[in-house]
């Protein structure tokens, strides 16, 4: 049954799916720039940043050295990182902007599109604003904390194509060359029959700096904000936060939902917030093929090897892929590939690229939408399966209307 957005937007979820499809295999509809974007050929997208810590600076970056874009406003809970960041882009006082509703203000300033780089649990609505707005939007991953978040996502990723807008979700894989080129060639029957394959995500300590934030008793919820890295419904845990990197690697290898998940996990190590420091999750896919995945993120004391890596193995050969490492086909169908040492910048400065040309071209299937909808419920499943220590069916997990709400009472709209 089509949504009343559907048939306002005239278009349906078949209809973007195949979109979707389409433009992973095929090229931009080019248009004469003028026809879908400002006056002349050169002109530049006003773009305003949501969420202004630092992968929002580190990002910025990149817009600006891509020359397409020019950053216009800001908008950040906080005044002194809101400060910052327009200082650095000369950004006009009266274009700052603060408060939990920083993002709706910021809309109403003039902007083309804005880049949203704030906690994950913020991602849905901000995206949805956005689309409501005119917008168009560039969402880091993950796009959710719960399923109703990705259901939010997956909506908006229709209404804007329904409304001439580009939706794109930055995940650095799927914009290298080399991943590409791997996962079309398995796809293709390189490996053969998947037998089983194994997903790994292990480091250090991340987000060191935020412990002092969460100690003693009686937190403020300005230090909870600014610590949410720590805390599940600000980020939807290490699983959802940046496990996700190895997990869309395989939900985008597997090319289907699992049947079902069971796992466990804990907080063994980490001394404050209330994120797991490591999970370890079955994930079961039809003809009894299984994904095999571990997180950590406390030290490993030497062991190697550490990051974030892939294996699927099969009948002919074994695909294996590192995120800035070697990606590599062993078998009958041998594929060298190659190194990805700077997968991080140069996955964001592609996706940079084809936000822009997606926006001046007139493309707007908004291919990242799905897959990326997709992965972020594959790591919900395996958290909740984890949580409660039982199988969880994708059927089950589809159909989960919980939402994780973090306390925002005492900080200001």
């Amino acid at each position: 049954m089509e949504s009343k957005t559907e048939k306002n937007g005239n278009l349906n979820r078949r209809e973007f799916l195949a979109g979707a499809a389409a433009a992973t295999v095929g090229s931009f509809m080019v248009l004469r720039p003028e026809t879908v974007f400002g006056t002349a050929a050169n002109s530049k997208v006003k773009i305003g940043l949501v969420g202004c810590g630092g992968r929002g600076t580190w990002i910025a970056d990149l817009f600006a050295k891509h020359g397409g874009y020019e950053f216009t406003g800001a908008a950040d809970y906080f005044k002194d990182r809101v400060a910052a960041f327009g200082d650095k882009f000369r950004i006009p006082e009266t274009k700052r902007f603060t408060g939990l509703s920083c993002h709706k203000r910021l809309l109403d300033s003039g902007v083309d599109a804005i880049a949203i780089e704030s906690p994950p649990y913020f991602h849905p609505s901000q995206a949805a604003a956005g689309v409501d707005a005119g917008k168009h939007v560039y969402l880091a991953k993950p796009i959710a904390v719960d399923m109703p978040g990705c259901a939010s996502v997956a909506e908006s990723g229709i209404r804007a194509s329904g409304k001439k807008l580009v939706f794109l979700v930055d995940f650095q894989t799927r914009a290298n060359a080399l991943f590409i080129e791997a996962v079309r060639r398995v796809h293709e029957g390189a490996i053969g029959n998947f037998a089983f394959a194994e997903a790994t995500y292990h480091a250090d300590v991340p987000f060191e700096w935020m412990y002092p934030y969460l100690q003693g008793e009686n937190i403020p919820a300005e230090n909870k904000l600014r610590a949410w890295g720590l805390l599940r419904a600000l980020s939807g845990d290490i699983i959802t936060e940046q496990n996700i990197h190895t997990l869309d690697v395989a939900s985008w290898l597997m090319n289907r939902p699992p049947l079902s998940a069971f796992g466990t996990g804990m907080r063994t190590v980490r001394p404050v917030g209330d994120i797991y420091d490591h999970f370890v999750v079955h994930f079961q896919y039809p003809d009894n093929v299984a994904v095999s995945f571990t997180s950590r993120q406390f030290a490993g004391h030497g062991t190697t090897p550490e990051g974030i890596r892939n294996r699927v193995f099969g009948t002919k050969g074994v695909l294996e892929t590192e995120y800035g490492g070697q990606v590599i086909i062993r078998g009958d169908n041998f594929f060298r590939g190659g190194k990805t040492p700077n997968i991080y910048e140069e996955g964001a400065v592609n996706n940079i690229a084809t936000f822009y040309d997606s926006i001046t071209k007139g493309e707007f299937s908004n291919s990242t939408v799905g897959p990326s909808v997709q992965s972020n419920r594959l790591t919900i499943l395996g958290r909740k399966a984890a949580y409660e220590n039982r199988i969880v069916t994708w059927d089950e997990i589809m159909k989960d209307e919980s939402r994780l709400a973090p306390e925002l009472a005492g900080l200001k709209d």
